[in-house]
């Protein structure tokens, strides 16, 4: 079972995104801000993660950052979750390395298309 991180300090996009994916058979846990799921994140070692970008305590880059910067977690596949759909913005997440960028709302199949891409590069 794959296991997928999903960090959003909105607490109803948190739940139905968990509810969602594990309904898919993927085993999830959640963060409610980046500081919290940096932690998940070492601890856990996901397959991947899926992070909002405006967050408190640490925004989506900030967390990208900091799991980049450290062995254990830089080469979890990452993907951005944001309201903002500016493509400048888009394009920033991309060249920083991330593996998918998801512009909320998201449909059900926008989210697993997304993802399963994602785990698919990241296996090959």
């Amino acid at each position: 079972m794959k296991k997928v991180l999903v960090i959003e300090d909105n607490q109803d996009i948190r739940e139905n995104t968990s509810e969602l994916l594990e309904l898919e058979g993927y085993e999830v846990l959640t963060a409610g801000d980046g500081k919290t799921g940096l932690q998940l994140a070492r601890d856990w070692l996901p397959d991947v993660i899926l992070c909002d970008i405006m967050m408190p305590v640490a925004n989506g880059y900030e967390v990208f950052s900091s799991l980049k910067s450290l062995p254990v977690t830089a080469t979890i596949p990452f993907i951005f979750l944001t309201a903002n759909t500016e493509k400048k913005e888009m394009e920033s997440g991309m060249h920083l390395g991330a593996k998918g960028y998801v512009c909320k709302p998201f449909s059900p199949e926008e989210l697993l298309q997304t993802l399963e891409q994602c785990l698919r590069s990241a296996g090959e």
